[in-house]
């Protein structure tokens, strides 16, 4: 093999290393997940969290001030626990609300707080009491699609404990 030939190998394959690093650094700080986090943290306890994953963004009024680091269960109450690291200069009020809205219908959450009208601010380590868990899309379009209920819509011989209608005769 030629000298030359060794050189251009070995050139090409510390570039492709660089490329390598850029991307992988460009990928921890996309993600949120980089060496240093500035911020405060609070939390908010919700009844469902539904798709929610750490990493997921928190918004107000569709900006991103923040992250969510961290869900977990209390195992006293069964309230999922998500732990949110927000910007310094984002001061919430401290009746702001908080909900877990998707993305779109494919998939993807994320936390949107709502800021209230209070004149003191949530402090750091400070707790969201005003939350509104997720909403499961596919429950709510079975509702649609498939009502329950007793109404005048329903037949008496459908309704439950109804006995079958055999034959015409009832007994």
């Amino acid at each position: 093999m030629a000298r030359g030939q060794q050189l251009a190998e070995t050139s090409m394959g510390a570039v492709v290393l660089v490329a390598a690093g850029a991307f992988f650094v460009y990928a921890l700080s996309a993600g949120g997940k980089g060496l240093a986090s500035s911020g405060y943290e609070l939390s908010a306890r919700f009844g469902q969290v539904g798709a929610l994953q750490p990493g997921a963004d928190v918004t107000v009024a569709g900006v991103k001030v923040g992250t969510v680091t961290s869900l977990k269960l209390d195992p006293k109450t069964f309230l999922a626990e998500a732990q949110l690291n927000l910007d310094q200069t984002v001061k919430l009020p401290s009746d702001s609300t908080a909900k877990i809205t998707s993305d779109s219908l494919l998939g993807g959450q994320h936390i949107a707080i709502e800021p209230g009208g209070a004149s003191d601010n949530l402090k750091a380590g400070g707790e969201i009491q005003n939350t509104q868990g997720a909403v499961d899309l596919f429950s709510l379009v079975g509702q649609v699609l498939r009502p329950s209920g007793g109404g005048a819509s329903t037949p008496a011989s459908s309704a439950p404990g109804a006995l079958p209608d055999v034959g015409g005769k009832q007994p």
